[in-house]
């Protein structure tokens, strides 16, 4: 069966849609944001409040897709990540190149609220969270953080 220019032009629009741009342009633009150095303000680790004296040591690092994020000094995790801000909540997707989870996939929400980032990530391999909630026994991961730097 031969392919005609018709037939592959139809096919071509059918795939391509404006709104798949559209989809593409708002997630530029949010990693736009999360770019430069963070401070955790907040965070609740499966239910548990993070300690104070971490607190104050917890930096994010975002440059282009990649994100390092250390506490105390000692790297938690460095991972690729990709948005979809058309999902209710915002969606991110970590894919952890380093760090206690290496090689593994981090499901999460996000929210970008001026010059604060707030998130919540699933262990690997659960599923995403609907909601900013981290319980006793969920394995979820809540945070707050703070522009430090652009």
């Amino acid at each position: 069966m031969k392919n005609s220019p018709t037939v592959l032009v139809s096919l071509a629009l059918l795939f391509w849609s404006p709104a798949g741009a559209e989809e593409k342009e708002a997630a530029k633009a949010d990693q736009a944001k999360f770019q430069g150095e963070w401070t955790m303000v907040s965070g609740i680790a499966d239910g548990q409040p993070v300690p104070d004296a971490m607190l104050s040591t917890a930096k994010r690092t975002c440059k282009d897709d990649e994100t390092t994020v250390m506490i105390g000094g000692q790297l938690i995790l460095k991972a690729k990540f990709t948005l979809d801000p058309t999902q209710k909540p915002k969606a991110i997707d970590y894919e952890v190149t380093d760090g206690l989870t290496k090689g593994r996939k981090h499901l999460g929400i996000y929210e970008v609220d001026g010059e604060n980032l707030k998130f919540c990530f699933a262990s690997p391999g659960a599923e995403r969270p609907a909601d900013f909630a981290s319980n006793p026994g969920d394995g979820r991961t809540s945070s707050v953080w703070k522009r430090a730097v652009r």
